[in-house]
């Protein structure tokens, strides 16, 4: 699929949640606030108007993109096999430069969340690890510099 989004079952029920809130709670919200707006009068020069007709264009945005990614969206399977790093795998690696370790799940990008352990496929250290194997070390090219890790466990 041409520029499919990787989700797991997580994202995609969280994506889903989101587009239903925007679609049921918060269009009406906006809505109610461009009708208050019109009754200020002239909406030619009515600021209340204008941001909540903004409001309401960012709001239709971010639906439509939460429609496409949904479109688009490969779900992972939760059950992914462990022998080599892919999406789907939570991966523990040493950093071989400050010997400190890190668990980290490899998502797609629409899930991508650095501060809580979720890293992208396509980000520089999953790309390192996906199709690697357990006790592999592996080079991390990074823009602020390469170095390397030791996968220590797949799951």
């Amino acid at each position: 699929m041409a520029d499919e989004v990787i989700l797991t079952s997580d994202g995609k029920k969280a994506l889903e949640e989101r587009l239903e809130h925007l679609k049921v709670t918060v269009r009406r919200e906006v809505s109610d606030k461009i009708k208050v707006a019109r009754e200020f009068g002239d909406i030619s020069e009515n600021a209340e108007y204008d941001a909540a007709k903004e409001e309401q264009a960012m709001i239709e945005g971010e639906i439509m993109e939460i429609e496409n990614k949904l479109h688009k969206a490969r779900i992972l399977d939760d059950k992914v096999d462990t022998a080599v790093v892919s999406a789907g795998n939570t991966v523990r690696i040493l950093d071989l430069e400050t010997n400190t370790e890190g668990d980290y799940k490899i998502v797609g990008t629409a899930e991508a969340d650095y501060a809580n352990k979720r890293l992208s496929n396509e980000s520089p250290v999953g790309k390192a690890l996906i199709g690697r194997r357990k006790n592999e070390t592996v080079e991390v090219f990074a823009p602020k510099g390469n170095f390397k890790v030791k996968i220590l466990k797949i799951s």
